[in-house]
């Protein structure tokens, strides 16, 4: 079998976190956020950022054991067996496909002309996958230099955001009450979901044992502290009624002078999560066609750049056809549903490893199920049965296919 080159250091892996979960949602997410919970978003932004770190640290764990591209859908069917593992994949990749098309379309949101936001956003896509398409070494470099920008503009919007402005007190954060508090929870948990993105490219990174779980770690810890400050910012600055009522929080946060630098922050950050995004799907594809689950020429791998360029075209062939013919606004409750349910796969998987593979006590894990599953339950009700859907669909397609072929 032919296998992927390793090429990413530490540097790489914790910037493709960062630029997997510092996007489109930091932009995005806390105006629903807000809807659901009021000032208890913050509440939701640390329950979020708990589960993501139990998560993490069970992705970490078990990607130091196995260190194949992947992620959960080679770990679920490493330690769970088959079935798990292609739940776990296929909901990964429903999920991410959707939110390919959902970062793309904020791309355009904020970079095209009126009119012009779908070709923009199929033209975005189709430009990140040629990206990927010539190597992952290049996929790196390229998030590297888009963190750095989106980095910037974001400390300069929070400062211009700060000076001067009258603040709103924060209030009871509770008054939503414990399911709206959990509703936030979820819907900030898109925010966080690319922290072990860099899990699924397991093949292509040096000493993996060592590498991953340390990148994982360093990358979440640094996107926490992003995401604290801009809740912060667009909380205090707007208030809970205005901060529910807007799509672009940190544009509105900020003086008119400084919109323009706001809205070069948020077209990078999408970009860039689109980058690493389409990267990491391109990865577990791959694992599910070379096992089966997925036509298997699908695993082919290009001689020259070495990447699985027939999964990845596919990939964006279909994110292209979602951005032309499909309103996205729901799929950051859809997303959070698919990989909740990917990473409570994760943790069960990471319970199982035996003692010379345990890096983090049992308990995180059980934290991790349990978060995961109350998370998924309470995203909104119309992305909880398209995704009850969608898993069942897939998971009858499987068992169809296996007793044809059987026979």
């Amino acid at each position: 079998m032919t296998t992927l080159a390793r090429r990413l250091g530490l540097a790489d892996a914790v910037v493709i976190g960062l630029g997997s979960m510092i996007g489109a949602g930091i932009f995005a997410v806390f105006g629903p956020a807000a809807r659901a919970a009021g000032t208890g978003l913050l509440v939701g932004l640390g329950i979020a950022a708990v589960v993501a770190f139990c998560n993490a640290t069970s992705s970490a764990q078990l990607a130091a054991q196995h260190p194949v591209s992947g992620g959960t859908y080679a770990y679920g069917r490493a330690q769970l067996g088959p079935w798990w593992g292609f739940a776990a994949g296929w909901c990964f990749l429903i999920g991410k496909t959707a939110s390919t098309a959902a970062m793309a379309l904020t791309f355009a949101a904020y970079a095209a002309p009126a009119g012009w936001e779908k070709p923009v956003a199929a033209l975005a896509v189709a430009g990140v996958a040629l990206v990927n398409y010539l190597g992952v070494t290049r996929t790196a470099l390229a998030t590297r230099v888009i963190v750095t920008i989106v980095l910037v503009c974001l400390a300069i919007a929070l400062v211009t955001a700060n000076v001067g402005a009258e603040r709103t007190p924060i209030g009871d954060v509770f008054a939503a009450g414990p399911y709206g508090i959990v509703q936030s929870a979820a819907l900030i948990f898109f925010a966080f979901a690319g922290y072990a993105r860099i899990a699924t490219m397991g093949e292509e990174v040096r000493d993996p044992a060592h590498t991953i779980p340390r990148a994982i770690v360093i990358a979440l810890v640094g996107a926490f502290v992003v995401y604290s400050i801009v809740a912060l910012t667009v909380l205090t600055v707007l208030g809970p009624d205005q901060l529910a009522h807007t799509i672009s929080p940190l544009r509105d946060a900020v003086p008119p002078w400084a919109r323009p630098v706001v809205q070069v922050a948020a077209a990078a950050a999408s970009l860039g999560a689109l980058l690493a995004l389409m990267a990491g799907i391109g990865r577990t594809g791959l694992a599910m066609a070379r096992e089966g689950d997925l036509p298997r020429p699908l695993a082919a791998i290009h001689e020259r750049w070495r990447v699985p360029h027939r999964i990845e075209l596919l990939l964006a062939a279909i994110s292209i056809v979602l951005v032309l013919m499909v309103d996205l606004r729901g799929a950051i409750g859809f997303s959070s549903f698919g990989v909740l349910l990917y990473y409570f796969i994760a943790n069960v998987s990471a319970w199982t490893q035996g003692t010379p593979h345990r890096r983090y006590p049992t308990w995180l894990q059980a934290v991790g199920m349990v978060g995961c599953i109350a998370l998924a339950a309470a995203v909104p009700w119309q992305s909880l049965a398209a995704g009850v859907i969608v898993l069942a669909i897939g998971l009858v397609g499987r068992m169809l296919f296996h007793r044809r072929r059987a026979r």
